[in-house]
């Protein structure tokens, strides 16, 4: 049975032995502070709405807590690890499974995101979330255009969301605290792979308010980030 198909329960059937499990403290894993997922690898991206200015520290999201830091030049210092460009170089492919646990952030501004990235595309978003919509995910698949706002009033501003994913040819499978939610029906193609990124973005106030005056300081923690393979 492929991964991902569900048992009677309803309940995703998950291979045990996961081929990826995300230690963020493993420079083998992941890179800091750079992505090529921004303008020339970073560290600004000032056209996507972010006031991020990526910073290599491992305070940042080394022990997966994700955190931004206002800077005196209007930007934030901000945490993000990808596993593009890492010796490992680990891309996520087609038929395979993820799973996190994330707490969401609370200040108005936070933008934090898990997302897969390579060559410009292959974005699936496992989530996206901004506490001034606070009880909405953003769940979207950017490589055949398919996309939902899912809400549920067991998603605010601090509380902890477990995220499922299956990456499937002919479509993408989001569940959310252990409830299928959305499958988009457009898949990701046979070929489909792409790098990982964990971090937390900071909105400039185009399409959500930028953080309020006196708050210098936000953060979202990732408990766990495991990839099952589909023959695993």
């Amino acid at each position: 049975m492929s991964s991902g198909t569900p048992d009677p329960s309803g309940t995703p059937r998950t291979p045990r032995t996961p081929r990826f499990t995300a230690d963020f403290s493993s420079t083998e894993q992941w890179v800091a502070g750079r992505s090529w997922a921004y303008p020339g690898g970073g560290p600004t991206n000032p056209g996507d709405n972010k006031l991020d200015h990526l910073v290599p520290d491992a305070e940042y999201g080394r022990g997966g807590v994700f955190r931004a830091t206002a800077r005196s030049d209007g930007n934030w210092n901000t945490g993000l690890l990808t596993t593009e460009g890492s010796p490992e170089e680990f891309t996520v492919r087609t038929g395979d499974v993820l799973e996190t646990r994330v707490r969401l952030p609370t200040e108005t501004g936070a933008w934090p995101a898990i997302w897969t990235w390579l060559d410009g595309g292959n974005e699936i978003d496992i989530f996206e979330y901004h506490p001034d919509n606070p009880h909405l995910l953003e769940l979207s698949n950017h490589v055949r255009d398919g996309s939902r706002y899912y809400t549920h009033p067991a998603i605010g501003p601090g509380t902890w969301v477990e995220l499922k994913v299956e990456f499937r040819s002919r479509t993408v499978v989001w569940w959310v605290n252990g409830r299928r939610v959305f499958a988009d029906g457009r898949g990701v193609g046979r070929d489909w792979r792409a790098h990982l990124i964990v971090n937390l973005s900071v909105c400039a106030g185009r399409y959500h308010p930028a953080p309020e005056p006196g708050v210098t300081a936000m953060s979202y923690r990732v408990d766990y980030l495991r990839v099952y393979g589909a023959r695993s």
